[in-house]
């Protein structure tokens, strides 16, 4: 898909989030249904959230095959992305330090913090089988979106 049809879907994709934010104010539920119409616009390997509890990261609502349920504090991407309070693109997961292979078809990555008030409450956590699928298109529209998450 070249990049042009990429930031069309995102555009389309952030209309439809606005949409579903307006009706629903359940993170949770609306946390299920950004899952899958990223999944389903996109089709990546898995495609989740993970909810700031203590100081872990517990599983949310996601589109894929099973996945880990509890992630520390600045370990593996979804860690780091929180420790650091910034997103995180992943050409390839096993050249990351301390990825943690929570299945063995994953090969890139991305994870995307969700803030209110200044502190990391959520994030997007958005796997590929297939190296080098993530840029600076899927980061730029990825944190608009989770703007109407919280």
């Amino acid at each position: 898909m070249d990049s042009t049809e990429k930031q069309k879907k995102y555009e389309n994709l952030i209309e439809q989030v606005k949409a579903f934010a307006e009706s629903e104010r359940d993170e949770i539920a609306l946390m299920a249904n950004v899952a899958a119409i990223i999944h389903e616009t996109f089709h990546f390997w898995w495609t989740g959230f993970y909810r700031v509890v203590g100081q872990e990261l517990v599983l949310g609502p996601f589109q894929g095959p099973v996945a880990c349920t509890r992630i520390k504090f600045g370990r593996g991407v979804c860690g780091t992305a929180w420790k650091e309070k910034r997103s995180i693109v992943v050409e390839d997961v096993e050249e990351f330090p301390g990825h943690i292979a929570c299945s063995s078809a994953s090969r890139s990555e991305i994870v995307v913090p969700i803030f209110r008030d200044g502190e990391v409450v959520a994030e997007l956590d958005i796997d590929s089988e297939k190296l080098a699928t993530f840029d600076e298109i899927d980061k730029k529209y990825l944190e608009i979106l989770t703007h109407h998450i919280y």
